[in-house]
Parts: structure tokens; C-alpha cells; sequence
């Protein structure tokens, strides 16, 4: 099995490649460049290969980077993976999300009357779905909290904002400006996606004092290294249905 794992930036995509090394002590091959700039890591490990995506901030680079990379290999499964806000207190910084769904949560319109998303505007969808099995086994193995991540193009950084989005999705566990993007173009490729977030951070008043950028990148190494065995087990079963 063959999956891509899909990063907005080099620390992310070095974060998720260390975890996925076999031999930590033994540096992995140098990065590959794909048409457009894209470095992508090469990790093999039993029963599944990666490929580590940096495709870039907000969900059209990530779509755009995704689409690049998925028209150029053969691959089963995408992975949407990083650091993300966390809402309290069910996802505090330094925890983990693995999304059950995976939510366009500012595509839309607003009106006098509240936002509307894409979907009820009737021009495509506004939510992906992960295989629910698999987000669960990934939940499981690695601790984290199994809930919606929410996709934005711009960070939530008021109380006001984030309330707002409490109100509309009070289920949500984090929000990430990628996973919606990388989910679009695995559908148009017929492919699963998952999504996992590492917080660094709660949804809500900016404040740079109290990210946990570190801590959420050494979440993120230990979650990839834990997943690894999850979905190759998962790529076993399912592959050649």
C-alpha cells in the first residue's frame, strides 16, 4: 500500500517524516521535487509506503499540491496532517485531533440570518467524511480525541469568532487551514482521506505567548510513528476491495 501524507510547511513535513523513519538514527533518503516545487519525503515502512507532501498554506494550496502529487503516483490512501487550534477544553494544546469529518467551516455565505455554507447554497459540498473505522483505529491508537476538524482560511483569533464557530459546529475538536483542501482532491481521485491534527494552540484571542508550536510537532512525530502499523494493517484489509 502506498499512501500520501499531506503537510502545509517543511517544519510539518519533517515533524510527520521523522515519525515515519524505521531507524531514527538513520536520516532518511533526501527529498524528491515534484513539478511545482514540491518536496516530497520517501519513508517505507512494512506493509505501506509514504510520501510526505509540503503543499503549502490554506486549503487551495493544499488542494492544488495535493492534486499534483496524486496525478503523478499510484497511491490508496491520503493522510491530511499538522498542527492545528484546538477548541477547550476538549482538545487542549499539546493533544490530538483525529477528524471523523473533516469541515469546509467558512466557505459559504454570510446573510442577515447566519452563515450559510456551500452545500445549502447548493454549489458542492461542505463536509468529507474519513472511512469510520479507520478514523476510529486511529483515535484509538494514538489517544487522540475523535471529533470534526474544522477548515478555515483565516485562523480564528477573538473570542467572538470562536464562539461563532462553537455555536454552528459544537462538536468540532480543532481547526486547520488544510484538511477540507487535501479531502477534495482525494474525492476527485476516488481515494479515502484521513486527517490528524497536533495542537498547538486554542481556538480562540491570539495569543503567540501560549502556542505550543514544539510540543504540537513532537505530538505530531509520536502520532505518525503510532500510525503507521494502523494503516498499513487498514491498507491490508481494504486495498483490493
Amino acid at each position: 500500500m502506498r499512501a500520501l501524507v499531506v503537510t502545509a510547511v517543511a517544519a510539518e513535513a519533517d515533524s510527520v517524516a521523522a515519525g515515519l523513519t524505521p531507524h531514527p538514527d538513520t536520516p532518511g533518503p533526501e527529498p524528491r521535487t515534484l513539478p511545482g516545487g514540491y518536496l516530497v519525503h520517501r519513508r517505507d515502512l512494512p506493509g505501506i509506503a509514504f510520501d510526505v507532501l509540503a503543499g503549502g498554506v490554506g486549503p487551495a494550496a493544499a488542494a492544488a499540491g495535493t492534486a499534483t502529487a496524486l496525478a503523478l503516483g499510484d497511491y490508496a490512501l491520503v493522510v491530511s496532517a499538522g498542527i492545528g487550534g484546538g477548541f477547550a477544553p476538549a482538545a487542549p494544546p499539546g493533544s490530538l485531533v483525529v477528524a471523523d469529518a473533516i469541515v469546509a467551516a467558512d466557505l459559504g455565505a454570510d446573510t442577515p440570518e447566519g452563515f450559510i455554507d456551500v452545500q445549502e447554497l447548493g454549489f458542492g459540498r461542505s463536509v468529507h467524511l474519513p472511512p469510520a473505522e479507520l478514523a476510529a483505529r486511529a483515535a484509538e491508537a494514538t489517544g487522540a480525541l475523535l471529533a470534526p476538524v474544522l477548515t478555515v482560511s483565516t485562523v480564528t483569533g477573538t473570542a467572538a469568532r470562536a464562539a461563532e464557530l462553537n455555536a454552528r459546529h459544537p462538536l468540532a475538536g480543532a481547526e486547520a487551514m488544510e484538511g477540507f483542501g487535501v479531502a477534495e482532491a482525494a474525492a476527485a481521485h476516488g481515494l479515502p482521506v484521513l486527517e490528524i491534527r497536533a495542537v498547538s494552540n486554542a481556538v480562540g484571542p491570539r495569543d503567540r505567548a501560549a502556542w505550543r508550536i514544539g510540543d504540537a510537532l513532537a505530538a505530531l512525530t509520536e502520532a505518525l510513528r503510532v500510525l503507521g502499523p494502523v494503516l498499513a494493517n487498514w491498507g491490508e484489509r481494504h486495498e483490493h476491495r
